[in-house]
């Protein structure tokens, strides 16, 4: 089946964008099961499936199921091609007109950003998301509309291409958003953007998101992310509703110069991380001096449930990424309560190497 026909279906999930995406061709009929672990989670979908049936669940719960799933397919398929290079996801309101600073803002960051081989998602829409994509040009651009009765329609720089993606529920959207990025850049917006900008933060603070660079990013001159940063000290923190290390998750700023070195600095000397069981590794694009690992051990110690940070080649079970093979690491029992410490360790390992190049636009 055509990724066209699937929407035929679902005649009320038809907006312009899904009416006029290019259409490839038909999935191969065979399906590759190659590899005991994807088998089993096919297998795994299956049985799911075969339980909703015996669950009696209902035709309506078993349309969102079904059009989640279908769109979030269809969204990995176009996001695929691009996997290894760096994203920054650029939340911000549709409404704001090019002749206000945040517009001009975002429309430079997207540029510097795709200077250093960086690409812009962006909502798809209007305002803060056309400018991003402005910036960056429709080559390093991708886009994740939404289908609303009003306002979101897809801007000129991203409208038509195959990086669109436009989907029906904002949860996939926002899944997509932080799932495919390297960091994240907020500027003024409504409710969406406020939404966007405090799930990202909710996923980082719990674990649930891989550590990366939060920008809030504030007009010259003006108060938007101040005041959230102001209500966050004096209220979320003050009432002990948040830890005072989780500030260190995002940064506010004025300054585009500041928002492009925070992005980047980011990844300096860090690369990515992942768990192998209860171990934490950290990849680093250069080997750390034996000083500078015995001085995250004296600084960091706080945050390891036993054992200290050792610095170690890349662990045979990581293999299924051959492409990181080269990569040092640093691995750790890590505490995982303990977030906002460890955006302070990246920190610390980036400031080994100050002088260092920041590492490429590939991740």
């Amino acid at each position: 089946m055509s990724d066209a026909a699937e929407f035929e279906e679902f005649p009320e999930a038809q907006g312009e964008d899904v009416k006029e995406r290019p259409q490839p061709a038909d999935e191969p009929a065979d399906i590759d099961l190659s590899g005991p672990q994807r088998a089993d989670l096919l297998a795994m979908m299956q049985r799911t499936i075969v339980r909703l049936e015996k669950d009696g669940t209902s035709r309506g719960d078993l349309k969102i199921l079904n059009s989640t799933l279908r769109e979030l397919r269809y969204a990995f398929k176009v996001f695929q091609p691009y996997r290894r290079r760096r994203k920054v996801t650029v939340f911000g309101s549709a409404r704001t007109r090019p002749e206000q600073a945040s517009y001009q803002q975002a429309v430079e960051f997207g540029r510097a950003m795709s200077r250093h081989g960086w690409m812009t998602i962006t909502g798809a829409g209007g305002g803060i998301m056309e400018a991003g994509h402005v910036g960056a040009g429709k080559e390093f651009s991708m886009g994740l509309n939404i289908m609303l009765p009003f306002e979101q329609s897809s801007n000129a720089v991203i409208h038509g291409d195959p990086k669109l993606v436009t989907m029906k529920y904002f949860f996939t959207r926002k899944l997509m958003f932080v799932k495919e990025c390297s960091a994240v850049v907020s500027l003024p917006g409504g409710f969406g953007t406020l939404d966007e900008t405090a799930e990202t933060l909710t996923l980082l603070q719990t674990g649930k998101q891989t550590m990366l660079p939060v920008v809030l990013l504030d007009a010259p001159g003006g108060d938007y992310w101040r005041h959230f940063g102001t209500f966050i000290d004096q209220t979320l923190l003050r009432d002990g509703m948040i830890s005072p290390e989780d500030r260190a998750l995002y940064m506010i700023t004025n300054s585009v110069q500041a928002a492009v070195d925070e992005v980047l600095n980011f990844y300096r000397v860090y690369h990515s991380m992942r768990y192998v069981r209860d171990t934490l590794v950290l990849r680093v694009s250069q080997k750390l001096g034996e000083a500078e690992v015995s001085q995250l051990n004296e600084d960091f110690s706080d945050i390891l449930v036993e054992g200290k940070i050792e610095q170690v080649p890349a662990l045979p079970e990581e293999a299924n990424e051959p492409e990181l093979a080269d990569l040092a690491r640093l691995t750790l029992r890590f505490d995982r309560k303990q977030l906002g410490r460890l955006r302070m360790l990246i920190n610390a390992i980036n400031a080994t190497c100050p002088g260092c190049d920041v590492s490429p636009s590939s991740s």
